[in-house]
């Protein structure tokens, strides 16, 4: 286990069986003073420094116009008038209200609203088809759905269906998003609020490995974590312009592109979707200093000659998360901008989210880095759950002040992920000596060929060094010799032509793998199924195959 002492130089202190080999002189926070209050603090806290500054500039992706500028005051003011509009429609606390809407400033206000009138905010993926929108409210007991004007036909049919509220953003509608913002905020009600009981967020498990579970966050969790995160990453109180196009409904987004920004006094150039060469544009033009993103957006970035030649000098740092990070893709950007700013970090929806990250300009390449502030991180053994020794390989475990409440009416499965304090992350990884810690793989992605385990990661990292390879993901399938093959699906830069071959493929990894690691299919493909985080989904080529 490793542990920060409450100290300003960074150690890492471990019991017996791990001796400390090392230290070095980074003033990061490594115990935090947290205070007991609700996450609305985290906004209306800027107000006395930062009234007059934007808050928010929503950027149109294509022609890169601001659509709307909301300064903190206006914002504050917009939060508060929808509260008391939400309070006007009888919503109390501990009611659970729901948004389906995409990356757009009424999403961040409805955020704030929620949990500004007491209630508890329910994320969903604007991308979801009937079905999944009505498992997913009917799940969280869910009174008001906030939802957008292109899916407001999904929204409204699934809203009947279950006989709750709905509320569009639009000129149109039975009540409309504009209809709260004209309520007087005078007239908002305070709900007292106990930050380490009462509910925030239920938020979604990205559901890559299973059914999708519902992670109770508390409101402490949600400002410990934007707290631990900011202070990391060391924020310029007032001093930073952040490219924010990570979606929102999503916890790394949520977090990294929105309450971080925010809690720092930054400025947010919000985007409603990705595009490469609209990013690249935006930071080059606001001289933006944080893009927080995900493996497949760095390398669009890469990948893209009109995005290559932008300026990037004005970044500080760049964190991505949600799936490795391949480690020629951060030599690749790090190159781009001249200096290392890309750094890798590891969360999960259970930890509101973020848990690890590595210190800036002490990254180690395929690390997910050291625990935050007040988190402790140990790997045991996947039968037994005896503590390991460095380098040995086994289940990363987590305990922090962002570790979720439980699993919403799960007891069963909240018993199971939480025990004495400590999560279960169901992530197989392994800790050096000088306590980085490597994610190797999820434990359900583990493929076992005639009785060798083999990491999927490992294939996709040989598969990423390769120059033609522009994405790569790598499954078991079904072989009645072997049990399960390893199968290699792979997307080709534009300009191969159907070059190399998948004979080339298996040589290439022949050199740099043990044989049974080594792809016995290859599969091309135009593009890989991607989860609205920009996660490769895995499970989703091993259905189809």
């Amino acid at each position: 286990m490793s542990k920060m002492p409450e100290t300003h130089s960074l150690q890492i202190q471990t019991d017996a069986f791990l001796p400390w080999h090392g230290s070095w002189p980074l003033h990061i926070p490594t115990s935090l003073n947290y205070p007991d209050v609700p996450i609305w603090w985290i906004l209306e806290k800027n107000l006395e420094s930062f009234a007059d500054r934007p808050a928010i500039r929503f950027m149109d992706h294509e022609s890169l116009v601001e659509k709307q500028v909301l300064t903190y005051k206006s914002l504050a003011s917009m939060v508060s008038s929808v509260a008391a509009g939400l309070q006007r429609l009888g919503i109390q606390k501990g009611d659970r209200i729901a948004f389906y809407l995409p990356n757009s400033p009424e999403l961040v206000i409805s955020y704030f609203a929620i949990w500004r009138a007491g209630a508890v905010a329910v994320p969903c993926n604007p991308m979801f088809r009937q079905r999944e929108l009505t498992n997913q409210l009917k799940d969280a007991e869910v009174r008001y759905l906030i939802a957008s004007a292109p899916g407001s036909d999904n929204a409204s049919a699934v809203a009947k269906q279950l006989g709750i509220g709905l509320v569009v953003a639009s000129d149109k509608g039975e009540l409309t998003f504009n209809e709260l913002l004209s309520d007087d905020p005078r007239n908002l009600r305070e709900v007292h609020i106990d930050p380490a009981d009462d509910l925030a967020l239920i938020l979604y498990t990205g559901g890559t490995t299973g059914v999708p579970k519902g992670a109770m966050l508390t409101h402490r969790n949600i400002v410990a974590n934007t707290m631990q995160f900011a202070e990391w990453y060391a924020f310029e109180p007032g001093g930073e312009t952040c490219i924010s196009v990570l979606p929102l409904f999503h916890s790394g987004g949520m977090s990294g592109a929105m309450n971080v920004p925010l809690y720092g006094g930054a400025t947010i150039l919000l985007m409603s979707r990705f595009s490469p060469i609209s990013v690249a544009k935006t930071i080059e033009a606001y001289r933006a200093t944080r893009f927080f993103g995900v493996p497949t957006m760095f390398i669009s970035l890469l990948n893209d000659e009109t995005s290559r030649r932008c300026d990037y000098s004005s970044l500080k740092a760049c964190r991505t998360n949600a799936s490795p990070l391949p480690a020629s893709v951060k030599a690749a950007f790090d190159e781009l901008v001249g200096r290392e700013v890309l750094i890798e970090g590891y969360g999960l929806t259970e930890t509101s989210p973020l848990t690890h990250a590595n210190p800036i300009n002490k990254a180690k390449a395929g690390s997910i880095g050291i625990p935050l502030a007040d988190t402790d991180a140990k790997i045991v053994d996947l039968k037994t759950g005896i503590d390991l020794s460095p380098k040995e390989i086994g289940e990363i475990m987590i305990r922090g002040p962002q570790v979720m409440k439980g699993y919403w009416n799960r007891r069963e499965a909240t018993a199971a992920a939480i025990q004495k304090g400590w999560l279960h992350t169901g992530d197989v990884a392994y800790m050096d000596e000088e306590g980085y810690f490597f994610i190797v793989d999820r434990l359900k992605d583990i493929i076992n060929t005639a009785g060798y385990k083999v990491w999927p990661r490992e294939v996709e990292e040989v598969l990423y060094s390769h120059s033609a390879v522009k994405l790569a993901a790598v499954v078991g399938v079904a072989d009645s010799y072997r049990g399960e093959i390893v199968k290699a699906f792979v997307v080709l830069r534009e300009s191969m032509n159907g070059h190399p071959t998948e004979h080339d493929i298996v040589s290439f990894c022949k050199e740099k793998l043990a044989a049974y690691k080594v792809p016995r299919l290859v599969e091309f493909r135009k593009e890989l199924p991607v989860s609205g985080a920009g996660k490769i989904l895995r499970r989703e080529l091993r259905a189809e195959d």
